[in-house]
């Protein structure tokens, strides 16, 4: 049986929302202490590339994502970062099952979800809520803002009578930042981040555990960047929320994670806390990433060495062989396309897959062997 999270009025007068936890997950522990909610094992989302107009015949397979391994914890944040084309957002997707895994688990408080289907599948997304890139284009344009926020609730039966479920709208809009007056406008009448809290307060409806942020910032303005991250960590800190954070942005993601995965070509490359991996990034996709992070030190930014990676990411339909970042990498040989690197602990949770890493064991590993390394 999942978790139930529950939502109720404060009692102090305010309307904000309070939050009961009922999973087992709530003693004061550290949260690295604690089971994880969700957990991804070796998930695979390949897309079939098929030709023939009357009979169709599969010539190949995109790999969006090939062998990802990632967990979170209550009251956690995960940045997922890389470029475009890396598979973050299949990932987040295949999350909730918006798309199909080819393979591999989706663990849920405890319970693999990955072959869920019909009312059970809709039970588990109730714990897991989205909130989209685009704050216009996730919006039906012919819904109200409060039947926005309150579609879930109905989904769901998360409500007894209508004015339960008003004020329940009311609560959410509240809760983000909106005036609950605002519930009967349209998307069209907001700016880009009022539409975007109204995308958050539905992805709360539902009562979530888990929230996959596919790059909730990335389509607005800076200084409504700002109060949207701080409403999210608001919410992170007030109902002990676990995050997946999709983002380009490794300014903002270093500023709300506690941990961080790199993915390139549908590969986690490298993961760790998040100082661990800033500050001592040991993967060469890593590096360059971080090469580009702009300074605010103007000396500095004239001083740092860049590494600026040649041609583009590779098409996953035809990936390279061996190591996925050997056709740009500036340290790549030719054991490199021969050799698939696996993550391998560095310290602590910082873990890596390089071959040319000085802390690489090429022993081949045992089936079974310890996955502690998992993001």
């Amino acid at each position: 049986m999942l978790g139930a999270r529950e939502y109720q009025a404060s009692n102090s007068g305010s309307d904000r929302l309070t939050v009961t936890t009922t999973n087992s997950n709530t003693s004061g522990v550290e949260t690295g202490a604690q089971a994880p909610l969700l957990e991804v094992r070796d998930l695979k989302v390949h897309f079939p590339v098929k030709e023939g107009f009357i009979i169709q015949r599969e010539v190949g397979q995109i790999k969006a994502v090939d062998g990802v391994n990632l967990h979170v914890r209550p009251g956690e944040t995960l940045g997922l970062v890389g470029e475009s084309g890396s598979g973050k957002t299949t990932v987040g997707r295949a999350i909730l099952k918006l798309e199909e895994p080819t393979a591999g688990q989706i663990v849920l408080n405890g319970e693999d979800i990955s072959d869920w289907k019909g009312t059970r599948l809709r039970e588990a997304r109730r714990h897991l809520g989205m909130v989209f890139q685009d704050p216009f284009g996730s919006l039906n344009p012919r819904m109200s803002a409060g039947n926005l926020v309150g579609e879930p609730l109905k989904i769901h039966g998360l409500t007894d009578s209508k004015s339960e479920y008003r004020r329940r709208v009311a609560e959410l809009m509240n809760l983000v930042g909106l005036n609950p007056q605002m519930a009967g406008r349209y998307p069209h009448e907001f700016s880009g981040g009022q539409r975007q809290r109204i995308g958050v307060a539905r992805a709360l409806a539902s009562k979530p555990d888990v929230m996959v942020l596919d790059e909730p910032v990335s389509a607005l303005d800076v200084s409504i960047q700002a109060q949207v991250i701080n409403l999210i960590k608001d919410l992170q800190d007030q109902f002990g929320l676990a995050y997946i954070f999709i983002a380009h942005d490794l300014s903002v993601v270093r500023n709300i994670s506690d941990r961080v995965a790199v993915m390139y070509l549908g590969k986690i490359v490298e993961t760790g806390a998040r100082d661990e991996l800033y500050n001592n990034p040991k993967h060469p996709y890593t590096q360059a990433l971080l090469s580009a992070v702009p300074t605010a030190d103007p000396v500095l930014e004239r001083t740092r060495n860049r590494i600026v990676l040649e041609g583009d990411i590779p098409s996953p339909l035809n990936p390279p062989s061996g190591c996925v970042f050997r056709t740009r990498c500036p340290v790549a040989t030719e054991e490199c396309s021969e050799i698939l690197p696996e993550l391998q602990n560095i310290e602590g949770t910082h873990s890596a897959a390089c071959i040319n890493g000085d802390w690489y064991n090429r022993t081949p590993q045992t089936a079974g062997a310890d996955s502690s390394s998992a993001p």
